[in-house]
């Protein structure tokens, strides 16, 4: 039923469960994964910073390669096919750019379930892709450390 899964990232508890969710689904389906974290770097992109980082947007972008990465590496442990990438922009927006882009068969995100005037004012990337994305989205609960 799903051949292409697109796993989003953002490196917290709540992206983390909803992968392991997404490749579980992935491996039931034979599918191929895809696993993307969007940085959103804005004006700190030229801030030259002390240690390695050349930039705050060089920083940034290598936490985020750390973060697809890591469960690309749990991907492995399934056997999956796996992809990653980072991209720089508007999560909500690029996230259902790149599912079009592989075509997309579901899209796997955890949310951290933010709600009342925090979620009006912020919004969601979670309410984003489901509202405005034509791919299917299954949203994982996060799974606690006591269940």
């Amino acid at each position: 039923m799903f051949e292409t899964i697109l796993i989003p990232t953002d490196g917290s508890e709540y992206a983390e469960s909803a992968a392991e969710t997404g490749l579980e689904l992935a491996s039931y389906h034979d599918a191929t994964v895809h696993v993307i974290c969007v940085t959103e770097t804005g004006p700190l992109g030229d801030i030259r910073l002390p240690g390695d980082a050349a930039s705050a947007k060089e920083a940034i972008r290598g936490r985020a390669e750390r973060f697809v990465s890591r469960i690309a590496e749990r991907a492995q442990s399934y056997d999956l096919e796996v992809t990653t990438v980072v991209r720089d922009g508007p999560p909500e927006t690029e996230i259902l750019e790149y599912g079009e882009e592989i075509d997309a068969d579901l899209i796997v995100m955890g949310t951290r379930g933010r709600g009342g005037i925090h979620r009006m004012a912020v919004g969601s990337v979670a309410d984003h892709v489901i509202r405005f994305g034509d791919i299917q989205v299954f949203i994982a609960k996060h799974r606690s450390e006591t269940e």
